[in-house]
């Protein structure tokens, strides 16, 4: 890989002679811009509005414009001159755990390879110690033009360094969340648990750029004369009026696209959180068995009180009434079989 740039990693004392290359790379597919009326390429220009002529890339330089519109050259060698440590150092002030850096804060990537045999030994105790004291290094370094922020982490053998952005280019999120009071209630959030838990896990390996391969398919189709592949609209739905009925019918779709067999999403609310549990516990389950269990009690003593006859039904009702406000367990059958014993001895 090519490097960017070239410099050394201050740690502390040591220093670490080390090369920047990309560790990303793009694969956009890049368009030109043309004349639609003849497919002519449109190109770009550099004049210098001095002279009044087109200059070439050889003859263009940096230059900073003042606040009266006058122009203060600045040349590379200006720039890597600059009176800070950092203009060919990437100095390392302070180790963190990782989860002290906002994800917000990190833009391009980088690995640092040594530069050398001489640097191998303090490369390697470098990303030794990153690995064992599970943190990363937070570094400042000179890049472009510019002082910037990185993070040193180590990537299977080698130092991966992330560029960050200064927190105050980072802007705060207001105005961005819903402005109105909403009430999600815990049945709602089961669904929506149900839901990730039905989506799963993915291998980022397995994910790909589905828009460039249709316009890969469309540039190859047009090149070969023929007509460009049809793209599948996208179905238009209304407005989510239930919000209840659009999580069931998710969970229901995501196990249908596994192949899974049963689709239905009848057991999904008994998976309860732990609030909702605590809500629902609340004596309700024990009051309705309660209130089912003398019911099944009177049903079977009636009958039995039927079967025998007229006589003996005031005894029978009151010792099933007895029965009942004695125990609360369910004793469905106990009562019936007593009363069938009196009426044989009698």
């Amino acid at each position: 890989m090519r490097s960017i740039w070239n410099g050394a990693i201050s740690f502390g004392l040591v220093s670490i002679p080390i090369k920047l290359v990309n560790a990303t790379e793009s694969h956009a597919i890049s368009f030109r811009q043309i004349h639609t009326e003849d497919g002519g390429r449109i190109r770009y220009r550099k004049f210098c509005e001095l002279e009044d002529r087109e200059v070439s890339s050889q003859e263009i330089g940096k230059g900073y414009e003042d606040a009266d519109g006058s122009i203060i050259p600045i040349t590379d060698e200006d720039l890597s001159q600059l009176p800070i440590p950092t203009a060919r150092t990437i100095e390392i002030v302070a180790f963190v755990p990782s989860d002290r850096i906002d994800p917000l804060q990190m833009s391009s990537a980088y690995y640092l390879q040594a530069s050398g045999a001489p640097a191998a030994k303090p490369y390697t105790l470098l990303r030794e110690a990153l690995k064992r004291s599970n943190k990363v290094a937070i570094a400042k370094f000179a890049l472009r033009g510019r002082e910037r922020l990185g993070m040193l982490r180590v990537v299977e053998d080698a130092i991966a360094m992330h560029g960050l952005l200064w927190p105050d280019e980072v802007r705060a999120p207001e105005g961005v969340a819903p402005d109105t009071d909403v009430t999600v209630r815990d049945k709602e959030l089961d669904l929506a648990d149900a839901l990730m838990d039905t989506l799963g896990e993915v291998d980022l390996e397995d994910l790909r750029d589905e828009y460039r391969e249709a316009v890969e398919e469309v540039i190859a189709a047009k090149a070969a004369g023929e007509a460009p592949p049809e793209m599948p609209q996208p179905e238009r739905e209304g407005k989510v009026l239930d919000l209840m009925a659009a999580l069931e019918n998710s969970v229901r779709a995501a196990r249908e696209s596994r192949g899974e067999e049963d689709a239905e999403v009848k057991q999904l609310p008994q998976r309860k959180t732990s609030r909702s549990a605590a809500k629902e516990t609340g004596g309700k389950k024990s009051t309705s068995t309660a209130k089912k269990a003398p019911e099944k009690k009177t049903a079977a003593s009636s009958s039995a009180s039927k079967a025998s006859g007229g006589g003996g039904k005031s005894g029978t009702r009151k010792s099933a009434a007895k029965k009942t406000s004695a125990k609360k367990t369910p004793a469905k059958k106990a009562p019936a079989k007593k009363t069938a014993s009196r009426k044989r001895s009698a």
